[in-house]
């Protein structure tokens, strides 16, 4: 009975969002309460666990994500992202274009949503396209795919690092940082051979449309150095790496507890934020309020979403349903790298009933917690591993009820049928390629 809750529950959430078009935030609490009631819990007791739930979670991530988010916002008004991609189009060459829209997209929605990457770079992008005589739709799948990639895998990007802290893993960010960047790598291979072999052939307006490269670049005025372009991003993930080393080695002191200190994700990303403030093109009203309120702003939502995930996973461990998945023999039904199919599956699903990514990441990550301790899943490298297998559904499929295909789709002028061919599908074969290769990464590493 308690599992026939749940998934009401859900589908209350689901049905919520997508047909009456209510916003994540409250279909996730009022899914919460029904949970809560229709289990039998004293009702005061859930008004408990909302509150733990949803505060405890934004005690552990909540300014991590309010940072990452200021960090993206100065890359993208300051001109920093465009400076990356040009590197990275200097590095690949103009002979290579979708593989360089490919690698540009990796690298700049690790800390920009990849709706605001594909917006900012989309000029770049249709200037690139006609300089190396490509078709349009090519270049825009490859950079939607890039994109879509770290978008989903990599923190300090929201959808991950929300799901490392109901999985009870924010403590261990550096080496989910470091396999995410290693399993998005063949997510965006998927998505470039996708963008070359199928979005190469379907035709767009732009296609005929005159774009000088120089002009375009040109016209985004004077724009910061590489190194700082990339401090905000390199400097954060170079520390977290380093705490996590710290911790591996079991090292004591204050030299050590300093490491500690630096390498938290907390002082990692406010590290990052204060190198973004170099990129500042001038330090006044409109770039250190308006540009850090803009960034607040976009925080917001995902904040109450992510809490509203907590308060989800808070009321869900204390109706009773984790004392009865952990008395199953789940390892014997469910062993090794199998197990990672269950928030495969229930990730793809809710993404694609109800379209946004950081929703299902939340609420997969939510609905598994309670089933890890019972078989046994704990330590860093495993719970990375089951947050790569919850983005590898969270970004199965993108579609007609998610904003990022919209995006792609308008900014790129493709028709829906000709959309569903190369950008859905093309998400489709990164979720497999994804979940694929984190299950042989789980068999060699675990």
């Amino acid at each position: 009975m308690l599992f026939l809750i749940l998934l009401i529950g859900v589908l209350l959430v689901v049905i919520a969002t997508t047909k009456f078009k209510l916003h994540p935030f409250l279909s996730l609490i009022l899914g919460t309460f029904f949970v809560g009631i229709a289990s039998g819990m004293p009702l005061m007791k859930i008004v408990e666990n909302v509150n733990t739930g949803f505060g405890g979670l934004m005690g552990g991530i909540g300014l991590v994500i309010v940072f990452g988010t200021i960090i993206g916002t100065i890359l993208e008004k300051s001109g920093a992202a465009l400076r990356m991609a040009e590197v990275v189009l200097r590095v690949v060459g103009p002979k290579r274009p979708q593989l360089a829209m490919s690698m540009i997209g990796y690298i700049v929605s690790i800390p920009v949503f990849c709706d605001s990457g594909f917006v900012i770079l989309s000029s770049l992008r249709k200037a690139l396209a006609k300089r190396a005589k490509v078709a349009v739709a090519s270049m825009s799948v490859a950079l939607a795919t890039g994109l879509y990639a770290t978008h989903t895998l990599v923190p300090p990007t929201p959808g991950p690092i929300a799901a490392a802290g109901n999985i009870g893993a924010n403590g261990f960010l550096g080496t989910i940082i470091i396999i995410g960047l290693i399993v998005a790598i063949p997510a965006t291979i998927a998505g470039y051979l996708w963008a070359v072999k199928v979005a190469d052939k379907i035709e767009v307006e732009d296609d005929g449309e005159e774009l000088n490269y120089d002009e375009i670049v040109s016209s985004f005025g004077k724009m910061p150095s590489t190194f700082l372009s990339f401090l905000p991003i390199v400097l954060p993930i170079v520390l977290i790496g380093i705490g996590s080393v710290v911790t591996y080695q079991g090292a004591k002191g204050n030299i050590a507890n300093f490491f500690l200190f630096l390498g938290s994700p907390l002082v990692a990303l406010l590290a990052g934020v204060i190198a973004a403030f170099f990129l500042l093109p001038k330090y006044n009203e409109e770039t250190m309020t308006k540009w850090v309120g803009e960034a607040l702003l976009d925080a917001a939502p995902i904040l109450l979403i992510t809490g509203a995930g907590g308060a989800f996973g808070g009321v869900i461990k204390n109706t009773g349903i984790a004392d009865i998945i952990q008395s199953w023999s789940l390892g014997d039904i469910f062993s090794g790298a199998l197990f990672l199919l269950i928030p495969f599956l229930i990730a793809a699903a809710l993404k694609t009933a109800q379209g946004s990514s950081t929703a299902a990441l939340v609420i997969t990550s939510s609905l598994i917690a309670p089933m890890l301790p019972g078989l046994g899943i704990e330590g860093a490298v495993p719970l990375a591993l089951v947050v790569m297998a919850i983005g590898a559904g969270a970004m199965t499929v993108s579609h007609v009820n998610d904003s990022f295909y919209w995006v792609v789709t308008e900014f790129t002028g493709m028709k829906v049928t000709d959309a569903y061919k190369a950008q859905t599908m093309a998400t489709l074969l990164q979720g497999v390629v994804t979940i694929v290769f984190t299950m042989i990464l789980w068999v060699i590493l675990v």
